[in-house]
């Protein structure tokens, strides 16, 4: 633990942590954990086969409570970076108000228990997968890749994108080239939308001292990086398709999304200087999260109209 570490418990130890249910509850990265919900779901609604809807309600309990853990877990090892960000000073281990023995009780605590839950009560493929997740979310990108490489969002964006594998292992058993497809879509967007983030939070990232690829290789090859990634996931969009997880309702779908993706994606690459820079780098981060809900979206109501129809 670094110097920083310790000079954040010993500055909190005399508060004794008054954490409120509310800072605990951030403590799990809510607007995170609903995404991940989210993905899981529509990895049980893709996968084929069926779930008792009670088991289906394990399930994505448990991988709330995990992707929650992750989220602990990383606000405790991340406490002493996390204080030099604006974006992220209030979270409530750099504040103080939770101590970060007590982040790290907490979250140790849910990451166990939600994957013995999911082992026990659903099977033990999902069980290991999330339990996977959370190692790699913590270990391999927290403690590593993220303060040791500008590609740690690049290869650390697997554990945002193994959610729906989950959620289709725990209908299945199994991990397949239906549930791959899903993680895939999710791999390839991470770069693009969190190298958004980070054109516009650029000095946030070198303050905490973060390789983020702006303050590496720079603005312009961001951008350029942005672009190139964009091109790379519109054709994965199509997989599910080709694979035959979904139909010509989402394909159409994706093909309209994909196209505005690609619209902000150029309009980041062009708009290089000033308010107009940032304008676009916001506005491109707001959409990418909207693109992926929409795009998972089309699963569950392709499905729906099938049966309706």
């Amino acid at each position: 633990m670094s110097d920083t570490h310790l000079d954040i418990a010993s500055q909190t130890q005399s508060l004794g942590g008054q954490g409120t249910a509310g800072d605990y509850f951030a403590l799990l990265k809510p607007r995170v954990m609903s995404l991940v919900i989210f993905t899981a779901f529509v990895g049980i609604v893709a996968a084929p086969g069926t779930l008792h809807p009670l088991l289906a309600l394990v399930a994505l309990l448990a991988i709330a409570v995990g992707a929650g853990a992750s989220g602990a877990l990383n606000m405790w090892y991340d406490a002493d970076i996390d204080a030099l960000m604006k974006r992220t000073k209030s979270r409530p281990v750099p504040r103080g108000a939770i101590l970060p023995g007590e982040a790290l009780g907490f979250g140790a605590t849910l990451a166990v228990g939600s994957v013995i839950v999911l082992g026990l009560l659903v099977n033990w493929v999902a069980g290991a997968l999330l339990a996977f997740t959370i190692f790699f979310y913590v270990a391999i990108y927290t403690m590593w890749l993220k303060r040791w490489t500008a590609q740690n969002i690049v290869i650390g964006g697997a554990a945002g994108a193994f959610p729906p594998m989950i959620g289709w292992a725990a209908v299945t058993g199994t991990i397949d080239l239906g549930s791959i497809s899903l993680f895939l879509i999710i791999f390839m967007w991470t770069p693009p939308h969190f190298w958004a983030l980070a054109l516009f939070r650029e000095s946030d990232y070198a303050a905490a001292g973060v390789p983020m690829l702006p303050n590496v290789a720079g603005p312009d090859e961001t951008r350029k990086q942005i672009l190139i990634y964009t091109l790379a996931l519109l054709p994965v969009t199509f997989l599910p398709v080709f694979l035959g997880v979904t139909g010509l309702i989402y394909g159409a779908g994706a093909a309209i999304l994909s196209a505005v993706f690609l619209f902000y994606a150029i309009s980041v690459y062009r708009n290089r200087e000033g308010e107009r820079a940032d304008r676009a780098c916001k506005k491109m981060f707001g959409v990418s999260i909207l693109w992926l809900f929409l795009i998972f979206a089309l699963i569950p109501v392709e499905r729906l109209i099938g049966v309706l129809t």
